[in-house]
């Protein structure tokens, strides 16, 4: 089998906002965008944004790995997104992980590298 690309799909209610979110948090750019999806890359990755989604919390299992998961939750919070809890330092050692949500209620992870 050849692999032409992989994308990961997640719902949502207005998909132009969760568009925006993930623009603006991440910097990602629109690859493709008709009336039903919008592809998405960030970092590399695609993330494709389906319109039709309930706004309902729901986990993705995304995971995007930043420098500094403090002053990324506070950005996710800036763009439009939730995080419900700051970020806790473990072992003596800086916040590794932040959970948070898009705009649109998917359920989003930071992680920095570990030391």
């Amino acid at each position: 089998m050849h692999l032409e690309k992989l994308k990961y799909t997640i719902w949502a209610a207005d998909a132009e906002r969760a568009t925006h979110f993930y623009q603006t948090c991440f910097g990602g750019t629109v690859v493709r965008q008709n009336p039903h999806i919008t592809e998405i890359e960030v970092a590399g990755s695609l993330i494709a944004i389906h319109g039709g989604g309930e706004g309902k919390r729901t986990w993705t299992g995304l995971t995007f790995q930043v420098a500094d998961v403090v002053a990324g939750a506070a950005e996710v919070v800036a763009a439009g997104g939730k995080c419900e809890r700051e970020p806790q330092p473990e072992d003596g050692e800086a916040p590794h992980l932040a959970m948070c949500e898009d705009s649109d209620g998917n359920q989003i992870m930071l992680s920095r590298a570990r030391s």
